[in-house]
């Protein structure tokens, strides 16, 4: 992964930032046209790297770990920030699956012959330059890296100053990769300069970047959203929910709330707020609360859960409406599956919602009619992830409509255009 020199002061800040879209632009074409073995060699080459280089992205991490703790920065956010031994292999392994995914680059589909004889189909191409935004999360830097460079496009990755030494680390492994298979180092940059200004400058690019994906805080996303001139691949936050049916099996209702809450709580997948039917409140709360109490976690909840779970805090008009990204947890009674239906449509984030239930009709209800870019029956909302769908690795969620929704993974960095196939057909 090539690494642009640092720009000696901020009034160099915008030449460097269009240097660096240069050199992208012209490395998109050379990656449009890369063969599939040649990025499969490079994929495989980076996990291989980065399992060999463990112990020095542990001891990297680990500067930045001290940093941030030093800096007062929360729970949550050191979560993300960590590179444990297992999150390295899981980072190598998902590289070596994006390698073993079917590569959509020149697939042809949808072609058919017109009456006039020509054919008429569609060919997947990449969408060309893609600038990536992102705090914390130092896995990033290899997912973003191995899907756009699968999906055969350029990427301008632009880190956090509180992942920095995490990220300069695995570009190394990253480098290695891409000098082994031949492919150029400019396919993907590491913008060196934590200033904000080269986020200002990317996000409106339009000459050198296709699109932008940023992954991070509600306020810097709400910042890209509000400057950029160019499209972006977002989510703003994860306010995800699980309801709990009258008709669920109570066991299976337990295990998949309690996991969707305390698997991890710093995930824009994690659960937020637990949905109850009245009929089954009495039954599965008293089990939950325990559960989570144990663990740590905080409830609030709604009059009618106060009246089972004494002592909780009450629930606000504001924590339906809140990510908290730590053991917090709010709960409402509801009637039934409408009423669940209608919560989550009142606040949620069109992230992931999940019902527990064993009615087959109202399980296909839930799936038709509440609109979130994942939506699950029995299952814990941790699993909204492109790692978890099988995409190898996600370049981040979607929950916007329009290109793509939902994790995003190879086909979602890439386009489509019309191919015509003729024998010297001529309009008449």
């Amino acid at each position: 992964m090539k690494t642009a020199s640092k720009p000696a002061a901020d009034a160099d800040i915008q030449r460097y930032m269009q240097e660096v879209g240069q050199r992208a632009r012209a490395a998109a074409r050379v990656m449009a046209r890369a063969e599939t073995a040649a990025k499969d060699a490079a994929l495989m080459a980076m996990a291989a790297e980065i399992e060999r280089q463990r112990d020095a992205l542990i001891a990297a991490n680990r500067k930045d770990i001290d940093a941030g703790k030093a800096q007062g920065l929360d729970s949550a956010m050191l979560d993300r920030l960590e590179l444990s031994a297992a999150r390295i292999q899981s980072m190598a392994e998902g590289l070596r699956q994006i390698a073993a995914l079917a590569d959509p680059v020149g697939e042809i589909t949808d072609l058919n012959y017109r009456p006039s004889g020509i054919q008429v189909g569609r060919m997947r191409v990449p969408l060309g330059v893609i600038g990536i935004i992102y705090e914390s999360r130092p896995n990033v830097t290899a997912d973003a890296a191995g899907l756009c460079l699968k999906s055969g496009n350029a990427s301008i990755l632009r880190g956090g100053s509180e992942a920095i030494h995490s990220n300069r680390a695995i570009a190394a492994c990253i480098q290695t990769g891409l000098k082994q298979a031949g492919l150029p180092e400019d396919a993907v940059q590491v913008v060196e300069t934590t200033d904000r200004a080269a986020v200002g400058e990317l996000i409106r690019m339009k000459e050198y970047v296709d699109v932008i994906v940023p992954r991070g805080g509600k306020s810097l996303i709400e910042r890209i959203s509000a400057e950029a001139t160019i499209p972006i691949i977002k989510h703003l936050h994860g306010v995800c929910h699980v309801y709990i049916d009258d008709k669920a099996d109570l066991d299976k209702a337990v295990k998949v709330a309690f996991n969707a809450k305390t698997q991890r709580y710093g995930t824009c997948n994690t659960m937020e707020t637990l949905l109850v039917a009245r009929d089954v409140a009495t039954k599965v709360l008293p089990v939950l609360g325990r559960m989570y109490q144990d663990q740590g976690v905080e409830l609030r909840g709604c009059e009618a859960t106060r009246k089972i779970l004494a002592g909780i805090q009450a629930a606000t008009e504001e924590d339906w409406h809140t990510e908290y990204l730590a053991p917090i947890l709010s709960i409402r009674v509801v009637e039934n599956v409408d009423a669940a239906m209608d919560h989550i449509a009142k606040y949620g984030s069109a992230h992931t919602d999940s019902i527990v239930t064993e009615d087959i009709t109202r399980a296909r209800r839930f799936l038709r009619e509440v609109d979130s870019s994942s939506v699950m029956v029995n299952a814990s909302t941790r699993f909204a992830d492109g790692f978890e769908y099988g995409l190898g690795a996600e370049i981040g969620i979607s929950t916007d409509k329009l290109h793509a929704r939902g994790p995003v993974g190879l086909e979602g960095l890439t386009s489509v255009k019309f191919v015509v196939l003729g024998d010297g057909h001529i309009r008449k």
